[in-house]
Protein backbone atom coordinates (compact mmCIF):
# COMPACT_ATOMS: atom_id res chain seq x y z
CA UNK A 1 0.00 0.00 0.00
CA UNK A 2 1.28 3.60 -1.04
CA UNK A 3 2.25 5.19 2.51
CA UNK A 4 4.67 8.15 3.71
CA UNK A 5 6.23 9.31 6.76
CA UNK A 6 9.14 11.30 7.16
CA UNK A 7 11.22 8.30 8.79
CA UNK A 8 10.63 6.43 5.49
CA UNK A 9 11.51 9.44 3.65
CA UNK A 10 15.35 9.20 4.50
CA UNK A 11 16.68 6.12 3.48
CA UNK A 12 14.47 6.78 0.38
CA UNK A 13 16.57 9.93 -0.26
CA UNK A 14 19.68 10.17 -2.77
CA UNK A 15 23.00 8.63 -0.77
CA UNK A 16 24.36 11.94 -0.80
CA UNK A 17 21.10 13.34 0.56
CA UNK A 18 20.98 11.34 3.11
CA UNK A 19 23.80 12.77 5.82
CA UNK A 20 21.83 16.10 5.44
CA UNK A 21 18.10 14.89 6.63
CA UNK A 22 19.21 13.03 9.50
CA UNK A 23 21.57 16.07 10.12
CA UNK A 24 18.27 17.92 10.74
CA UNK A 25 16.42 14.70 12.34
CA UNK A 26 13.91 14.44 9.31
CA UNK A 27 13.55 10.97 10.16
CA UNK A 28 12.61 11.68 14.31
CA UNK A 29 9.86 13.88 13.71
CA UNK A 30 8.43 13.93 17.37
CA UNK A 31 10.78 16.87 17.92
CA UNK A 32 9.30 18.73 15.42
CA UNK A 33 6.29 18.12 16.27
CA UNK A 34 6.87 19.70 20.04
CA UNK A 35 8.13 22.89 18.28
CA UNK A 36 5.42 23.58 16.18
CA UNK A 37 1.89 22.66 18.65
CA UNK A 38 2.92 25.52 20.87
CA UNK A 39 2.50 27.82 17.76
CA UNK A 40 -1.29 26.05 16.84
CA UNK A 41 -1.96 26.76 19.99
CA UNK A 42 -1.24 30.33 19.73
CA UNK A 43 -2.79 30.41 16.46
CA UNK A 44 -5.86 28.90 17.43
CA UNK A 45 -6.74 31.18 20.55
CA UNK A 46 -5.74 34.15 18.57
CA UNK A 47 -8.71 33.41 16.36
CA UNK A 48 -11.73 35.26 16.78
CA UNK A 49 -14.89 33.14 18.84
CA UNK A 50 -16.54 30.89 16.21
CA UNK A 51 -13.95 30.68 13.39
CA UNK A 52 -11.46 28.13 12.83
CA UNK A 53 -7.62 29.17 12.72
CA UNK A 54 -6.01 30.70 9.94
CA UNK A 55 -4.44 27.49 7.79
CA UNK A 56 -2.24 29.65 5.88
CA UNK A 57 -0.52 30.62 8.99
CA UNK A 58 -0.79 26.98 10.52
CA UNK A 59 0.81 26.08 7.56
CA UNK A 60 3.73 28.95 6.90
CA UNK A 61 4.74 27.90 10.87
CA UNK A 62 5.10 24.21 9.62
CA UNK A 63 7.11 24.85 7.22
CA UNK A 64 9.25 27.06 9.92
CA UNK A 65 9.29 24.49 12.59
CA UNK A 66 10.44 21.84 10.36
CA UNK A 67 13.84 24.38 9.03
CA UNK A 68 14.26 25.45 12.82
CA UNK A 69 14.31 22.34 14.37
CA UNK A 70 16.41 21.01 11.84
CA UNK A 71 18.92 24.34 12.36
CA UNK A 72 18.47 23.43 16.14
CA UNK A 73 19.73 20.23 15.76
CA UNK A 74 22.42 20.80 12.98
CA UNK A 75 23.79 23.62 15.97
CA UNK A 76 23.83 21.23 18.45
CA UNK A 77 25.46 18.36 16.91
CA UNK A 78 28.65 21.02 15.41
CA UNK A 79 28.72 21.79 18.96
CA UNK A 80 28.45 18.16 20.43
CA UNK A 81 29.90 16.13 18.06
CA UNK A 82 33.00 15.18 20.43
CA UNK A 83 30.95 14.31 23.02
CA UNK A 84 28.54 12.18 20.71
CA UNK A 85 30.98 9.94 19.81
CA UNK A 86 31.30 8.86 23.07
CA UNK A 87 27.50 7.81 23.37
CA UNK A 88 25.93 4.95 22.16
CA UNK A 89 22.75 6.59 21.36
CA UNK A 90 24.32 9.30 19.18
CA UNK A 91 27.69 8.30 18.00
CA UNK A 92 25.81 7.61 14.31
CA UNK A 93 25.08 11.01 14.00
CA UNK A 94 26.43 12.32 10.40
CA UNK A 95 28.86 14.45 12.52
CA UNK A 96 29.89 12.49 14.52
CA UNK A 97 30.13 9.42 12.48
CA UNK A 98 32.18 11.59 9.96
CA UNK A 99 30.09 11.57 6.94
CA UNK A 100 29.75 14.91 6.65
CA UNK A 101 32.41 17.74 7.93
CA UNK A 102 31.73 20.24 10.05
CA UNK A 103 32.07 23.04 7.29
CA UNK A 104 29.45 21.24 5.26
CA UNK A 105 27.24 21.48 8.24
CA UNK A 106 27.85 25.13 8.47
CA UNK A 107 27.31 25.68 5.18
CA UNK A 108 23.71 23.75 5.48
CA UNK A 109 22.92 25.33 8.43
CA UNK A 110 23.07 29.20 6.59
CA UNK A 111 20.90 27.55 3.71
CA UNK A 112 18.06 25.71 6.65
CA UNK A 113 18.31 29.54 8.15
CA UNK A 114 17.88 31.66 5.06
CA UNK A 115 14.83 29.52 4.02
CA UNK A 116 13.91 30.32 7.92
CA UNK A 117 14.06 34.29 7.14
CA UNK A 118 12.12 33.89 4.41
CA UNK A 119 9.28 32.16 6.65
CA UNK A 120 9.61 34.67 9.00
CA UNK A 121 9.68 37.89 6.71
CA UNK A 122 6.18 36.62 5.46
CA UNK A 123 4.93 37.84 9.00
CA UNK A 124 4.26 41.27 10.35
CA UNK A 125 7.17 43.16 11.49
CA UNK A 126 6.19 42.58 15.30
CA UNK A 127 6.91 39.03 14.91
CA UNK A 128 9.65 39.34 12.27
CA UNK A 129 11.05 41.67 15.27
CA UNK A 130 10.09 38.94 17.92
CA UNK A 131 11.07 35.83 15.82
CA UNK A 132 14.64 37.14 15.56
CA UNK A 133 15.23 37.47 19.47
CA UNK A 134 14.93 33.47 19.66
CA UNK A 135 18.10 33.36 17.56
CA UNK A 136 20.32 33.73 20.51
CA UNK A 137 18.16 31.09 22.15
CA UNK A 138 18.57 28.74 19.85
CA UNK A 139 22.21 29.43 19.27
CA UNK A 140 23.37 28.80 22.92
CA UNK A 141 20.87 26.41 24.31
CA UNK A 142 23.21 23.11 23.06
CA UNK A 143 26.02 24.86 25.62
CA UNK A 144 23.78 24.65 28.86
CA UNK A 145 24.56 21.40 29.22
CA UNK A 146 28.05 22.15 30.41
CA UNK A 147 27.52 24.68 32.58
CA UNK A 148 23.97 23.95 34.39
CA UNK A 149 21.91 21.02 35.37
CA UNK A 150 19.30 22.95 33.66
CA UNK A 151 19.66 22.89 29.87
CA UNK A 152 15.86 21.68 30.03
CA UNK A 153 14.88 25.14 30.89
CA UNK A 154 16.85 26.68 28.13
CA UNK A 155 15.40 23.92 25.97
CA UNK A 156 11.95 25.51 27.17
CA UNK A 157 12.42 29.08 26.44
CA UNK A 158 13.64 28.06 22.88
CA UNK A 159 10.94 25.76 22.06
CA UNK A 160 7.74 27.64 23.23
CA UNK A 161 8.75 30.71 21.43
CA UNK A 162 5.62 30.07 18.71
CA UNK A 163 3.21 30.10 22.13
CA UNK A 164 4.22 34.18 21.69
CA UNK A 165 4.89 34.59 17.80
CA UNK A 166 1.67 32.75 16.82
CA UNK A 167 -0.73 35.42 18.65
CA UNK A 168 1.06 38.27 17.01
CA UNK A 169 1.30 37.00 13.47
CA UNK A 170 -2.64 36.48 13.79
CA UNK A 171 -2.71 40.09 16.10
CA UNK A 172 0.25 42.14 15.20
CA UNK A 173 1.36 42.28 18.43
CA UNK A 174 1.44 39.67 21.70
CA UNK A 175 -1.61 40.08 24.52
CA UNK A 176 0.74 39.20 27.04
CA UNK A 177 -2.10 38.42 29.59
CA UNK A 178 -2.65 35.14 27.75
CA UNK A 179 0.51 34.68 26.13
CA UNK A 180 2.66 35.05 28.90
CA UNK A 181 0.88 32.08 30.59
CA UNK A 182 0.76 30.04 27.61
CA UNK A 183 4.18 30.73 27.10
CA UNK A 184 4.90 29.26 31.27
CA UNK A 185 2.60 26.35 30.15
CA UNK A 186 4.84 25.36 27.18
CA UNK A 187 8.19 25.57 29.18
CA UNK A 188 6.31 23.51 31.87
CA UNK A 189 5.51 20.98 29.39
CA UNK A 190 8.97 21.05 27.37
CA UNK A 191 10.49 20.01 31.39
CA UNK A 192 8.31 17.28 31.97
CA UNK A 193 8.85 15.40 28.32
CA UNK A 194 12.95 17.17 28.10
CA UNK A 195 13.40 15.40 31.51
CA UNK A 196 12.31 11.87 30.38
CA UNK A 197 13.68 12.01 27.14
CA UNK A 198 17.15 13.13 29.43
CA UNK A 199 17.01 10.03 31.31
CA UNK A 200 17.98 7.52 28.37
CA UNK A 201 21.48 9.12 28.34
CA UNK A 202 22.30 9.86 32.20
CA UNK A 203 24.80 7.08 32.68
CA UNK A 204 26.85 8.17 29.64
CA UNK A 205 26.43 11.64 30.54
CA UNK A 206 27.69 10.94 33.71
CA UNK A 207 30.75 9.61 32.19
CA UNK A 208 31.81 12.52 29.66
CA UNK A 209 30.69 15.44 31.93
CA UNK A 210 27.63 16.52 31.01
CA UNK A 211 24.27 17.78 33.01
CA UNK A 212 20.91 17.67 32.68
CA UNK A 213 17.85 17.50 34.83
CA UNK A 214 17.59 13.81 34.54
CA UNK A 215 21.12 13.96 36.60
CA UNK A 216 19.96 16.87 38.73
CA UNK A 217 16.66 15.50 40.26
CA UNK A 218 17.86 11.45 40.16
CA UNK A 219 14.84 9.50 42.03
CA UNK A 220 12.89 12.27 43.30
CA UNK A 221 12.47 13.05 38.63
CA UNK A 222 8.84 11.75 39.20
CA UNK A 223 7.55 14.63 41.96
CA UNK A 224 9.20 17.43 39.84
CA UNK A 225 7.70 16.30 37.35
CA UNK A 226 4.11 16.58 38.80
CA UNK A 227 5.27 19.92 39.91
CA UNK A 228 6.16 21.23 36.49
CA UNK A 229 2.69 18.99 34.86
CA UNK A 230 0.74 20.58 37.62
CA UNK A 231 2.26 24.19 36.73
CA UNK A 232 1.07 23.64 33.43
CA UNK A 233 -2.06 22.58 33.67
CA UNK A 234 -2.87 25.37 36.33
CA UNK A 235 -1.31 28.52 33.60
CA UNK A 236 -3.32 26.82 30.46
CA UNK A 237 -6.31 27.92 33.15
CA UNK A 238 -5.12 31.59 33.58
CA UNK A 239 -4.57 31.85 29.62
CA UNK A 240 -7.98 29.95 29.04
CA UNK A 241 -9.65 32.65 31.31
CA UNK A 242 -8.08 35.86 30.34
CA UNK A 243 -8.98 35.12 26.62
CA UNK A 244 -12.42 33.55 27.46
CA UNK A 245 -12.16 30.09 26.59
CA UNK A 246 -15.06 27.61 26.85
CA UNK A 247 -16.24 24.30 28.00
CA UNK A 248 -14.24 22.33 25.64
CA UNK A 249 -10.90 23.97 26.00
CA UNK A 250 -10.94 22.99 29.64
CA UNK A 251 -11.91 19.68 29.00
CA UNK A 252 -9.16 19.61 27.03
CA UNK A 253 -7.20 20.34 30.21
CA UNK A 254 -8.02 17.82 32.17
CA UNK A 255 -7.44 15.24 29.57
CA UNK A 256 -3.70 16.79 29.08
CA UNK A 257 -3.93 16.51 32.86
CA UNK A 258 -4.75 12.74 33.26
CA UNK A 259 -2.40 11.52 30.17
CA UNK A 260 0.61 13.52 32.62
CA UNK A 261 -0.23 11.68 35.15
CA UNK A 262 -0.65 7.96 33.53
CA UNK A 263 2.90 9.10 31.75
CA UNK A 264 4.19 10.03 34.70
CA UNK A 265 3.20 7.32 37.21
CA UNK A 266 4.09 4.27 34.36
CA UNK A 267 7.22 6.00 33.73
CA UNK A 268 10.37 3.72 34.51
CA UNK A 269 13.14 5.98 34.64
CA UNK A 270 15.94 3.13 34.19
CA UNK A 271 14.76 1.82 30.77
CA UNK A 272 15.63 4.27 28.07
CA UNK A 273 13.28 2.41 25.78
CA UNK A 274 10.06 3.26 28.18
CA UNK A 275 11.90 6.72 28.40
CA UNK A 276 11.52 6.88 24.47
CA UNK A 277 7.95 5.84 24.27
CA UNK A 278 7.00 8.34 27.18
CA UNK A 279 8.77 11.47 25.41
CA UNK A 280 7.04 10.36 21.97
CA UNK A 281 3.84 10.44 23.60
CA UNK A 282 3.81 14.20 24.40
CA UNK A 283 2.38 14.75 21.01
CA UNK A 284 -0.98 13.73 22.05
CA UNK A 285 -0.76 16.34 25.09
CA UNK A 286 0.05 19.18 22.05
CA UNK A 287 -3.14 18.10 19.93
CA UNK A 288 -5.13 17.42 22.71
CA UNK A 289 -5.08 21.27 23.43
CA UNK A 290 -4.99 22.15 20.03
CA UNK A 291 -8.48 20.57 19.12
CA UNK A 292 -9.81 21.95 22.80
CA UNK A 293 -8.80 25.36 21.73
CA UNK A 294 -10.33 24.93 18.12
CA UNK A 295 -13.46 23.58 19.83
CA UNK A 296 -13.67 25.55 22.24
CA UNK A 297 -13.38 28.77 19.93
CA UNK A 298 -16.14 27.61 17.72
Amino acid sequence: PLSFSAAELVPAAPGPLQPYLRLMRLHQPAGTWLLYLPCTWSIALAAEPGCLPAWHLLSLFGVGAVLMRGAGCTINDMWDRDYDKKVVRTASRPLAAGDISTFQSLIFLGGQLSLALCVLLCLNYYSIILGAASLSLVITYPLMKRVTYWPQLVLGLTFNWGALLGWSAVKGSCEWSVCLPLYLAGVMWTLVYDTIYAHQDKRDDIIIGVKSTALQFKEDTKQWLSGFSLAMLLSLCVAGMNCNQTLPYYSAVAAIGAHLAHQIYTLDIDKPEDCWKKFASNRTVGVLLFIGIVLGNL
